[in-house]
């Protein structure tokens, strides 16, 4: 299948379609993939795009270059030319909603999620690779959190999701001390999925991506937010009674039906996504 360009009204994003993946580039290669306003705003339409898209199976985040993401453009923070500065409320709110239209929907998408690092991520950044369902790191890539070196204490929901992989008390460690975490840290703390040579991480991505795109689309929305409630409500009565609604609800689609057909015949299934 060949390979769909969309138009992201920038250059600062790239975003294309094949075989039921939808990738995003972070297009700033200059600056470290950084995020500009104009790559924000895309990001955000992109992924409002893929979570409604029913053609979307499987969302790759990655950056050109030899960068995954620097967070946020610290060189051009602050009011543009001819601006006034926004008033702290103001920020406030559109950070609030910037951080929910990027990490927020990276983390509660009803599609796998995949950050794929060829190279450093930090401080937001960092954050957005950790919002995704699976990471990929090239070996020379790194991640920190960087924000005490440049006087932030921390967003895009980096604080919730490192907590969450890696255990409270290495996470203020990785916070306070804006560390630089190696690839091979990285795999043994849990922050990353795979470790794979960098001429080996476009194909080693794909491979993976592609295998979830084939999934079955509803159990893998069920799947997710089974994971997700366990984290976030952390009380085993209310996990155990989301899984059985969800799998009771799996057992009826024809998905499950054509599996297990599949199955009984030694040959692969075909998901449809009903």
């Amino acid at each position: 299948m060949t390979k769909n360009k969309i138009d992201t009204g920038t250059d600062h994003l790239l975003s294309e379609m094949e075989s039921g993946v939808l990738t995003i580039t972070l297009n700033r290669p200059e600056a470290r993939n950084a995020m500009s306003k104009e790559l924000v705003l895309a990001f955000v339409d992109q992924l409002k795009n893929a979570q409604e898209n029913t053609d979307v199976k499987c969302v790759v985040i990655t950056g050109a270059g030899k960068g995954f993401c620097a967070g946020g453009d610290v060189k051009a923070m602050g009011a543009g030319p001819g601006e006034s500065p926004p008033t702290i409320d103001e920020s406030i709110n559109r950070q609030r909603l910037q951080q929910r239209a990027i990490s927020g929907v990276l983390y509660s998408m009803t599609k796998p999620t995949i950050a794929s690092l060829p190279g450093a991520a930090a401080g937001a950044g960092l954050s957005i690779a950790l919002a995704c369902d699976l990471r990929i790191m090239a070996s020379s890539a790194i991640m920190t959190t960087a924000f005490a070196k440049v006087g932030f204490a921390g967003d895009y929901g980096g604080t919730f999701f490192m907590t969450q992989l890696v255990g409270t008390a290495k996470a203020r460690e990785l916070y306070f001390l804006s560390s630089r975490i190696s690839s091979d840290e990285a795999l043994k703390l849990g922050l990353t999925n795979w470790v794979v040579e960098p001429d080996e991480l476009i194909a080693k991505t794909k491979e993976i991506a592609n295998e979830l795109a084939s999934g079955p689309p509803i159990a893998m929305q069920y799947m997710k937010e089974n994971l997700n409630r366990a984290i976030s409500s952390g009380d085993v009565g209310d996990c155990l009674d989301l899984e059985a609604t969800h799998h009771i609800h799996c057992a009826k689609t024809d998905d499950h039906k054509n599996a297990v057909k599949a199955f009984i015949d030694k040959t692969k299934p075909v998901f449809t996504g009903r």
